[in-house]
């Protein structure tokens, strides 16, 4: 984890916060409507952000080459650069489905990009921000997989043997058929004891405070009160409940965007 970050949030102002966007699932066309209600809400949130977080698999597959960068998502490129060049700060953390990001949102979009869970302040709250994926118990197939994944020998190999219009098919075939994108798991809330990003979230707490948690990967919205002075955030998904989180300088809330 990096050095601490802080925020000040002038008055009238706000920090959004938005996750598991999944551009490309299950194709591109199908894709397309929601691609375009998540711009509408880049739209709209400009107006009153002091900053924009988001926490990862904004694609359903990312993968950079030395000189080759995905096809596709103009729109949303193209208003994150308008955005970040007006001057609102936007910080990405990768998730699962965007593992091999390395440098065009830095280079291309002036946007930083973090690997792992980061410590903010804003307004003197304390916040643990990530995608959350390979945190908590459980879990240990994908993060054996997930050691695969970001190994630098692997990830050579992978770009070096197969042209990218290859790779590209294969890796965009595998993120569909992961199940985390819709399965039935990510829809049932399994209890504040058996959740396994809360159980993460109270461990860290033993070690030192935060007044928020917060998470994507999970897709489902979630707001739960760790203890009197703690909370975890999960912000769902842009698949099935366009919500988002915001916060106004003193509290978190989750939204849903309707348009």
């Amino acid at each position: 984890m990096t050095n601490l970050i802080t925020i000040e949030v002038p008055k009238g102002k706000k920090v959004y916060f938005s996750s598991d966007n999944h551009l490309g699932a299950p194709t591109k066309t199908a894709s397309l409507p929601r691609e375009k209600k998540f711009v509408a809400w880049l739209d709209t949130i400009k107006k009153d952000a002091a900053a924009i977080f988001l926490l990862g698999d904004l694609f359903d597959f990312w993968v950079e080459y030395k000189h080759v960068v995905p096809k596709g998502f103009t729109r949303t490129l193209g208003k994150l650069a308008e955005i970040s060049d007006s001057g609102i700060p936007i910080y990405y953390f990768v998730g699962n489905h965007d593992l091999w990001m390395t440098n065009y949102f830095e280079e291309e979009l002036n946007i930083p990009v973090f690997h792992k869970p980061q410590e903010f302040i804003i307004n003197s709250k304390s916040f643990f921000i990530g995608h959350g994926d390979g945190l908590g118990p459980n879990d240990k197939g994908y993060k054996r997989m997930k050691k695969v994944f970001t190994n630098k020998t692997c990830q050579w190999l992978f770009k070096t043997l197969l042209h990218p219009d290859f790779a590209m098919r294969i890796g965009h075939y595998l993120s569909v058929k992961n199940k985390l994108i819709s399965g039935d798991d990510d829809a049932t809330f399994l209890g504040e004891d058996n959740e396994w990003l809360a159980v993460y979230c109270k461990r860290k707490l033993t070690q030192k405070h935060r007044d928020y948690f917060v998470f994507g990967h999970r897709h489902l919205p979630l707001n739960i009160k760790l203890n009197k002075n703690s909370n975890y955030v999960n912000l769902g998904d842009w698949i099935t409940y366009y919500t988002y989180g915001i916060f106004d300088g003193e509290n978190v809330t989750l939204t849903e965007f309707k348009n």
